[in-house]
């Protein structure tokens, strides 16, 4: 699972659940990979991340990379804060690990990359 993915889930299926986000990261297996940079990708997907969600992802994996507290709209033309951005959503893969909802501790596992949000 990129972090991309994890970005957009959420765990309000769950019965009583209202926000169920964002879902924290409990990692066993991290890759790192590598994938083309495409600036005009990370430019329109920015401005659908939640950015706070991410830096809390980026802290859940412990992750050399770090992202300022709070995203300018000048970085967002920065080439190399982009690159930085591209890293984290693209290049890091959960392949193993759990994701838990913030508001009934239900864990949803992943496997193989692939997380299992049904119940």
């Amino acid at each position: 699972m990129k972090l991309i993915t994890h970005n957009m889930l959420t765990s309000n299926i769950l019965k009583g659940v209202t926000k169920g986000y964002p879902l924290k990261i409990h990692p066993i297996k991290v890759e790192n990979t590598t994938v083309d940079f495409n600036r005009d990708f990370i430019r329109r997907i920015l401005q659908r991340i939640e950015y706070d969600t991410l830096r809390g992802a980026v802290i859940d994996l412990g992750l050399k990379e770090t992202l300022p507290a709070v995203m300018s709209e000048t970085m967002q033309q920065d080439e190399g804060f982009l690159i930085r951005i591209h890293k984290v959503l693209l290049e890091y893969e959960v392949k193993e690990g759990e994701l838990v909802c913030p508001e009934t501790g239900r864990k949803f596992p992943i496997c193989q990359g692939i997380p299992n949000m049904l119940l």
